[in-house]
């Protein structure tokens, strides 16, 4: 999983209609991560601003009843609050 800020929307009228409904927001990996930013589909009612958790690849596309979707990263969680041993870390957050 990767924690990520959702810094946007993205609309799209025309697309696969196996993705009718979903909601895609653009979100930026936090410090530390070599991810750039990216589209998620949205699960867990983010909204901008919001730090959450993404799955990506195929683990992404468990939520959904079809395989078939073409779907890479999903937001499956909004974080409340992070701990962090800083003393641990190899990078800065």
């Amino acid at each position: 999983m990767i924690i990520a800020k959702v810094i946007g929307h993205v609309w799209a009228t025309k697309k696969d209609e196996s993705l009718n409904g979903m909601k895609f927001f653009v979100v930026h990996p936090v410090r530390g991560s070599k991810d750039e930013t990216f589209v998620a589909v949205d699960s867990a009612g983010a909204g901008i601003g919001d730090n959450v958790l993404i799955s990506q690849g195929s683990s992404a596309r468990m939520l959904f009843d079809r395989k078939d979707v073409p779907v890479d990263a999903v937001i499956v969680g909004i974080i409340d609050t992070v701990e962090v041993d800083a003393n641990l870390l190899e990078f800065e957050l």
